[in-house]
């Protein structure tokens, strides 16, 4: 059931690339402007930004500048999911002295970038402030935390009302702290917008914005350079890009030093212009997030574990990677589980064996046959056992191009067992309606499928309990509105539990649960997408030097972008600096808003869900 796309010839296709690439060096240089920054102190970025940079406000992380938390303002801890590590950052220490308590020490000399010290009381406060303002995003902590107590300047301690585990090792390396002695003077602190030098604690300060980048400079007066360094980059500029080929010709020209951007034709654009990629080979980028098919379980057929059983028999992940991602990708396995550390420790490879599936599109139409659908007026397409037509639709938005490719992929796959699915692709804010409101057949999503530091918060997404009626919104995940109350009370207890190896047993029966009932069918693990210009920095995090998760996304800098600033060095030739700087001057570095605005709506959507 192949549509037709032959396999290209790698050197048709790198020709292709070569035309895409000077093709946008010619649309680029009609709209970049020179910079005036010095090019080998300054960092350029992509990959994180998508509208005019003009929220600071940490408070309301959804709707920050990407590097707001991170650059400026700093977590307790930090986390590393190569290693499965929570390091301490602003913390010295952390650690439960009671079932209920838990208590932070500080380092010692924390200050703000005013000069003011860093204690206690600024953590406290920045706890009180969520209690007193439900729109803060760590708000709904206040329904299972009690208590902030201040034991001295560096010590502080949490005291719980009905401990969250999981939860609280989620918001300890995703709070921001934040100033007392400027935040309890702001009469609105949710929509205050934080542009007129904002004060954080971070090792970078913002310098300036435009229509078109946020530019941050760095704070040469940092508290932790005495513990972690000094980062390289004087400057960075984040950078909105709207194209995919623009970003790819920045890449290649060394205008853009660290691109976070899904970039077609990486296999062979690699070798021509030596950009750096975790791997050296497919799939050349560490997994982000399990992209799964949502199936609404509150519709028929849909509602019958082994109808959706049969849908994932007749699905082939291995093709839709190769395929729509061009092997950048790795399909993903029936758990979904992403394979990183924190996941494979619980992954229970034995009930993947026993309930799980593999493509199998006989085992697919035996189960359909069982169930009595069958193609009863001859059209190639089955029908409900009482004769009704059968027909779905999968929805991804428009311009999501490798994801309106999964569906395409996906669609045809279910035609060869019978079942029919038409791609769909509305806008985006039709597609969004639809899936908040469960009014969709099948849909593509993975918004908060990611890494995290405890894997209750991926189930607690992909399964999210308290789900809504459809027609009602629902924005917390698990989209077909699955319901299990063994599931809710598996989640509860897991993040409730300190035992660590009843855990292990109850994640064990969540994915029993999850394999027997298939309430989503994983597709593929997307790609925390990486690519780097040695041009003008060095030393990038790979596979062979992995010391950082090499993602500046919004809340991934606390996950690995910090650490990649602290270990990148500037290339020290004068030749290539000068030589790209002047390149730099005539064509490069920053996207202006002009010529490519007409383009910028579709990749501006595809890359927003990237995260």
């Amino acid at each position: 059931m192949n549509r037709g796309v032959g396999v290209v010839s790698m050197k048709k296709l790198l020709g292709a690339i070569i035309a895409l690439v000077v093709f946008a060096n010619v649309l680029s240089s009609g709209y970049v402007r020179a910079e005036e920054l010095p090019r080998d102190e300054t960092l350029y970025v992509g990959g994180g930004l998508w509208s005019q940079p003009n929220n600071f406000n940490p408070l309301t992380p959804w709707a920050a500048v990407t590097g707001t938390i991170g650059l400026l303002y700093e977590t307790m801890f930090i986390y590393d999911p190569l290693n499965d590590k929570l390091e301490p950052w602003l913390a010295e220490s952390g650690q439960w002295v009671s079932d209920n308590t838990y208590e932070v020490k500080l380092r010692e000399g924390l200050k703000w970038q005013d000069g003011k010290p860093l204690t206690a009381d600024d953590v406290k406060f920045t706890f009180d402030i969520a209690k007193e303002n439900g729109g803060v995003g760590w708000a709904p902590i206040w329904d299972w935390l009690s208590e902030v107590k201040v034991v001295d300047d560096r010590t502080v301690q949490f005291v719980f009302s009905q401990p969250h585990y999981e939860e609280w090792t989620y918001w300890l390396y995703n709070v921001p702290i934040v100033p007392k002695h400027i935040w309890e003077s702001i009469e609105d602190p949710i929509s205050y917008a934080n542009t007129e030098n904002p004060v954080g604690s971070g090792m970078y300060k913002l310098y300036k914005t435009d229509e078109m980048r946020a530019i941050w400079i760095r704070n040469d007066d940092w508290w932790g350079t005495k513990v972690f360094g000094k980062p390289a980059p004087k400057y960075i500029v984040y950078v909105i890009v709207y194209s995919n080929n623009v970003a790819l010709s920045m890449l290649v020209k060394g205008d853009l030093d660290w691109s976070n951007f899904f970039i077609p034709g990486v296999p062979d654009v690699k070798s021509t212009y030596n950009i750096v990629t975790w791997y050296d080979d497919k799939p050349y980028h560490l997994p982000a997030n399990t992209a799964f098919l949502f199936l609404n379980t509150q519709k028929e057929p849909l509602n019958n574990p082994d109808f959706r059983r049969a849908l994932a028999y007749a699905i082939n992940p291995e093709e839709i990677a190769a395929r729509a991602q061009q092997n950048q990708v790795l399909p993903a396995d029936p758990t979904g589980l992403l394979p990183v550390p924190v996941f494979e420790k619980i992954k229970a490879k034995d009930l993947e064996e026993k309930y799980g599936w593999k493509y199998d599109p006989e085992k697919a139409i035996q189960i359909l046959d069982s169930l009595g659908f069958k193609d009863v007026n001859g059209d190639g397409y089955r029908e409900f056992p009482d004769g009704s037509p059968m027909k779905f639709e999968i929805i991804v938005p428009y311009g999501w191009t490798d994801w309106m490719e999964m569906i395409r992929i996906i669609s045809e796959q279910l035609a060869a067992v019978g079942i029919r699915a038409e791609p769909k692709f509305p806008d985006y804010s039709k597609y969004w309606e639809d899936l908040t409101k469960g009014t969709f057949d099948m849909a593509i999503n993975n918004f908060g499928s990611q890494v995290y530091a405890t894997p209750w918060q991926w189930f607690n997404w992909v399964l999210y309990p308290d789900v809504t009626s459809v027609g009602e919104p629902s924005y917390s995940g698990n989209w077909g509105r699955y319901k299990n109350d063994r599931v809710t009370e598996l989640l509860e207890l897991i993040n409730t539990e300190k035992d660590e190896n009843k855990k292990l047993q109850y994640y064990r029966e969540l994915q029993e649960i999850m394999l027997k009932e298939v309430p989503a069918i994983p597709i593929v693990y997307n790609g925390a997408w990486f690519e780097a210009s040695p041009a003008h920095w060095t030393n990038w995090p790979t596979e062979k030097n992995p010391y950082a998760y090499p993602i500046s996304w919004n809340n991934y800098w606390q996950m690995g972008g910090l650490k990649v600033l602290l270990g990148i060095k500037p290339v020290k030739s004068s030749t290539t600096s000068q030589t790209t700087t002047t390149s730099s001057s005539e064509g490069g570095g920053i996207c202006g808003p002009a010529v490519l605005v007409g383009l910028a709506v579709v990749p501006l959507l595809l890359r927003k869900r990237k995260r």
